[in-house]
């Protein structure tokens, strides 16, 4: 194992938001399911599941398609109402979220939050977080994840170059949104397996995640560590 204390940290860290950092996705499954059936319509816990990372316009996209007779800005503020509402209630950080976060801003390392979710969600949770250097929502940009546009904005406006950065995401459309960008790629498996692009390191939860192991992966390291247990877990 190379020596961690010779190895540079990551120029940035780059991070999805919905089910990466807060665990938001029973929300806005409530939400399409109450939608879907306020049509007479059927969604089920599998649907949830297809849609997560899902850009917005393909995700009303799709709830139209299974009988939301509403047009898609109507779809769009109420999943908005509801899920704001269940963040608003009770921040659902994930396991090891919040040490991690603290751990790079002592560090010195630049953070972006990187969100398929439009500025409505996303800017109240980076006040709320208060450790962003730099917020690029779905909202911000002409091509959403799975394009690359997303982290290249965020590694541009922090003046980084992406190659440097390392990126954790938990959605297919995001990891391949990080990956073609060029960042070093940390893929969490956290509701539903994912295949990560070639060269991406594999987790089940941040709490296994240091700054010795984003150090290493920045560094071209790829690690698999979903079978590695958190300190402190019994």
């Amino acid at each position: 194992m190379p020596d961690l204390t010779a190895l540079p940290l990551p120029a940035a860290v780059l991070w999805d938001m919905d089910g990466t950092l807060i665990d938001s996705e029973p929300y806005w499954m409530g939400a399409e399911t109450e939608l879907v059936e306020a049509h007479g319509g059927i969604w089920t816990r599998e649907d949830g599941l297809a849609m997560i990372g899902q850009s917005m316009s393909l995700s009303t996209a799709t709830l139209r398609s299974r009988g939301v007779d509403l047009p898609d800005d109507a779809i769009r503020d109420f999943l908005h109402e509801r899920v704001a509402a269940g963040v608003a209630s009770d921040m659902p950080w994930q396991v090891g979220a919040q040490d991690l976060l603290a751990a790079l801003v002592a560090a010195g390392v630049p953070l972006a939050l990187v969100t398929s979710s439009f500025s409505v969600l996303a800017e109240p949770f980076a006040r709320a977080a208060g450790v962003f250097d730099v917020v690029v929502t779905g909202d911000d940009v002409r091509h959403p994840k799975p394009d690359p546009e997303p982290y290249l904005t965020a590694a541009e406006r922090l003046g980084v170059d992406i190659a440097r950065c390392v990126a954790i995401e938990d959605s297919p459309s995001g990891l391949a949104s990080a990956g073609s960008a060029g960042a070093r790629v940390i893929a969490v498996e956290v509701l539903v397996p994912v295949v990560p692009p070639v060269g991406a390191s594999r987790v089940r939860s941040l709490a296994v995640l240091g700054l010795g192991e984003l150090a290493r992966i920045a560094a071209g390291d790829v690690l698999d560590l979903r079978d590695v247990e958190a300190a402190g877990t019994p």
